[in-house]
């Protein structure tokens, strides 16, 4: 039979049950990738934080007189 084992996130190599990743190289591959992910989205969020607030503040001064 095949022993317990699980894959590394980062490069697919066989490890240990208990580890998500393989080695030294790969846990800072993967730091890196979370970083990125991090913040990427939160520069989404800002973009969508400006975004929302220009079209409010498009519809308050669109607004004919009265």
């Amino acid at each position: 039979m095949i022993e317990d084992h699980k894959h590394c996130i980062v490069c697919g190599k066989p490890t240990d049950p208990d580890k998500t990743v393989c080695s030294p190289s790969c846990e800072e591959i993967l730091k890196q990738q979370q970083k990125r992910m991090n913040r990427s989205r939160l520069v989404m969020l800002i973009i969508f934080i400006v975004l929302f607030a220009i079209i409010m503040l498009s519809s308050i001064f669109s607004r004919p007189a009265t």
